[in-house]
This record gives structure tokens, sequence and C-alpha cells, in this order.
């Protein structure tokens, strides 16, 4: 390589310190850094790692919750050329001595609160809230003087959601990342005088790696939440603090379900954004009527590529396209193709495959799984879409999730938009169930809002869907069960009501 290309996932921070040193880059609670004080402290991070006998290559574990910490914890193995892999901070036993097992993670960083869970054996360094963690060793420790990382270096495994089967690392170079970036400042209209709140978890890839790092590289002031606190949220919107925020759905489901989003001055906010699982219609037109000037983007996309494939900017938010996720961003080429890899026409459903700058190089160590998704020089992503005839996408559903009802396939999507108009639905999965009749019987898992029976739902349904399309059963939780990036893990609704 030749020196001095900066492609790497760290050089982001250092542009913008070198640029606007003094600005604000990063709040969390009581503490604040500018752009230099992050990159410094970035950088004596990389000089902990290293002299803690890190290599590069080695992977480092990363378990923990939001908060500064995190973040320096993952820009620091980016500059000293260490692999990190994010852990989502809710595994526990089987599931994360897997990932950290087959990551083969040399160390762990981990909050306090986290570190008694993790498999015996495993090296570990608090990330924060002790003498010894990283965080404290900041001031005591010189810069990082070491070789800088290559762009084609990986940087991070990124783990899979799991939910059709074990995880799987996909493994992301500084280029992948760094083409990401960009490719989400043109699609979002990032720019530095947003004021972007971080409240979806730091591990998972949208939050990190399609908002926080493409706003740092931008020079934006950003903010980092523990969670997704409503009133939190709305306080920091109403005294001026906020104006950008990315959720899942279910989150956007959740705050606009609330009785004072009705009342609270939310005319700060400007720019919504949206994504990690489908956003129902009848709950998108809910939120632009209440908020009719504000301007909403669809995020699509998988950990694989990134997570940044497709956006619906806000002028295409028209009332025929509200169910679309849009058209590639600039690093992404895409085709919908048959269980052939053939193209299939405009207007007819299949398999979206990629080709992108922005893509894993594959699964680590998974050389099976690897052959298998790249096929023909193409990604196979494993969702069911529409393209039409102007280029729009729209998602009808995980391949594996679409349900066989007696030999007709059923897009759950479909099904949760009709039954998400009636005024007792506060959120609904669909998901096919074992039958002895249909194959798998269209099963809608409501959370209701006031009084509503199976019956006046199932009725509500064939009111505007085909007979065939609506649920047969209906059954009612108080809760969906969802991963912590707000995805609804219907695997599990799968196996749980599958064997009641």
């Amino acid at each position: 390589m030749t020196p001095g290309h900066g492609s790497t996932v760290d050089g982001v921070l250092r542009r913008s310190a070198r640029r606007t040193p003094e600005r604000t880059a990063v709040t969390y609670r009581d503490r604040s850094w500018t752009y230099a004080e992050l990159d410094e402290g970035v950088s004596r991070a990389a000089q902990v790692l290293t002299s803690s006998g890190l290599a590069p290559g080695d992977r480092v574990g990363a378990y923990g919750h939001n908060s500064d910490a995190y973040l320096i914890g993952f820009l620091a193995c980016s500059r000293a050329g260490l692999v990190h892999v994010p852990v989502n901070q809710n595994l526990t036993g089987d599931d994360l001595s897997y990932i950290v097992g087959q990551s083969g993670s040399t160390l762990v960083l981990a909050d306090p609160d986290l570190a008694d869970r993790l498999p015996d054996g495993v090296r570990v360094m608090p990330l924060r809230d002790a003498d010894d963690s990283l965080l404290a060793r900041l001031d005591s420790t010189p810069p990082y003087d070491g070789p800088e990382p290559r762009t084609e270096d990986l940087v991070q495994l990124l783990y899979t959601s799991g939910t059709t089967a074990l995880p799987k690392g996909a493994m992301m170079t500084h280029r992948a990342l760094v083409h990401e970036y960009l490719s989400a400042i043109t699609a979002l209209d990032l720019s530095a005088g947003d004021l972007p709140v971080h409240s979806l978890p730091l591990y998972h890839s949208a939050q990190m790696h399609v908002f926080l790092l493409p706003y740092l590289a931008v020079g934006a002031q950003n903010t980092i939440l523990d969670a997704p606190d409503a009133e939190q949220l709305f306080d920091l919107i109403e005294a001026g603090r906020a104006d950008s925020l990315f959720a899942p759905p279910t989150v956007w489901i959740g705050l606009s379900n609330r009785p004072d989003f009705a009342t609270r001055d939310l005319s700060g906010l400007r720019k919504a954004y949206y994504g990690a699982s489908i956003m129902p219609v009848p709950i998108l037109e809910r939120l632009r009527e209440r908020l009719p000037k504000l301007a909403f983007y669809n995020c699509f996309g998988q950990s694989e590529i990134g997570p940044l494939s497709m956006v619906l900017a806000p002028n295409e938010h028209r009332k025929a396209r509200l169910d679309s996720c849009g058209r590639p961003v600039l690093f992404v080429d895409a085709r919908v193709v048959d269980e052939n890899g053939k193209d299939v026409p405009d207007g007819t459903s299949g398999e979206v495959v990629y080709r992108s700058p922005q893509l894993c190089e594959g699964y680590w160590d998974k050389p099976e799984e690897t052959a298998e998704a790249f096929r023909d020089g193409w990604f196979h992503s494993g969702d069911l879409v529409v393209r039409d005839a102007q280029g729009y996408f729209t998602v009808v559903d995980r391949v594996k999730d679409v349900i066989n009802s007696g030999g007709v396939l059923v897009a759950s999507r479909q099904v949760e938009d009709a039954l998400y108009t009636h005024p007792g639905v506060a959120e609904v999965a669909v998901i096919g169930l074992p039958d002895d009749r249909w194959i798998e019987a269209v099963t809608a898992v409501v959370v209701p809002r006031g009084t509503v029976t199976e019956d006046e739902l199932v009725a509500h349904a064939r009111e505007n869907l085909a007979h065939f399309k609506a649920p047969k059963r209906v059954l009612f939780v108080d809760e969906l069960p969802r991963n912590a990036s707000g995805k609804i893990l219907k695997r599990e609704l799968r196996d749980r009501l599958g064997e009641a």
C-alpha cells in the first residue's frame, strides 16, 4: 500500500479532528468530547490495547452498553489494526460463548456489570467504571505510534442476528465501511449542522455505521443515549439538542402510541430515519399526520453490506410508494433474480442480489456459507423484493418468512399492514404455524390496544385482503420478542407457539 491513503475507519475521525478540532463531537451523560479530544483519546486507547500484547489482526470482543467508551474502543481497534467483534449485550450462556469462541477473540472489552457472564478463561479488560478500565487508562498512556492499518485489512466481524441459524461473522474491511459511510452521507443528507441522537445499541451495525460514524465524518455534534427512552428523547427534542433520530419501526410504534406524543412539542425534529425491519404503512401515515414537516427516510440493508443498501428519501415518500425501501445507494448495484439466478421482469417478486465495494469479504471461518451467499459474482441477500419500472424496490418478505398456506405463498408484511389499520392493534407479527390442513396456518400474534377479539380482527383482515391471506388464527400476547435493535424475532415466535 502506498503510505498516506488514509481510507480507514479511524481516519474518518482524524480528518474531522483536523478540520474542526474544537467542535463538540460526542456527548454521553455528563461527559463531552471535542473532535480533537476524541481523536487523542482513540490514539491513547489504541496504545493501551497494543501495550497489552495485542497484535494487528487479533480479534477483540466488545460486550458493553452504549457509551462513549464503547465508541472509543471500536475506533481504537481500528487505529491499531485490530479486528473489533461487537457482541449483543443481551447474549448469555451458549450464544455468548459461541461468538467469543468462533471469532477467536483474544480479549473482550466488557462493561463490569456484564463481565461475569463471559466464559471462563476469557481475558477481559473493563471498558469503563473501573480503575483499570480502558477509559481510566487514557490519561496515563501516550498516543499510539504503531503502524497504520491498510484499507484492505479487516476491521470488524459483524455477526448476523442469527434469527434462522447460528450467527455468521461478516468480515468487514476498512475499505468496505468507508465506502458505506459515503453512501450513507449522500443518501441520508447527513450534515455537520445536524444534531443526531444515537439511542439504539452501538453493537448493531445500523446505529454505528449508518449514523454515528458517518456523522463523525461530517463533523456533527452527536449525543449517545443508553437506550431509546421516550421521555429522554422528547426532552432533548424540546430543548433543541436533537433534531435527527434513527429508530426501528417498533420504537416509532411505541413513540406514536404514547399519550404525550400528541401533546409534546416535537417540531424541532427535522429528520426521522427508520429501518432494521419493515415499517407498517398505517404507522408511517400516523407519524406523518402528526408531524407533517418531518422528513422521513427509509433505510434498508443488512449487516453484510455495511449495512445500508437502499434508501427511500423524503421526496419519494408518496402515497403510492410508502411501502417501498427506495433505490440503491451510491456504491450499491442490485438485481432481482429467481431461484436460478436469472433476472425477473419488473413487477415480479424475486431475491435481491448485490454487488458493491461495501460488501463483506465473506463469513469468518465459514467457507461453505460464504460460497453459498456469494454465487456468480453476486451476494444473495435472502430478501424477497419487487422492483418497479422506475427502479424502486419493495420488500415482500424474508425468503424464509414467506408463509406456504395450502400451497399458496402469503407475504406476512401484507397481512400485518392490513391488521395495523384496526384501532385495536398496537403491534402485530404474522407468522406461519404448522397445520394439518393448510401446511402452514397464517397466524397473527397481536399486542392489543384496549379490547378486541379474534373474530373482529379476522373479519377486518378479510375486508382488506383476499380471504386466503387473512389469518386463520389470532393469538394475543403482552409483548413481542425482539432483539436489541428492535427487530421482531419471528423464529422465536414460531418455535414458542408451534409447540403450544
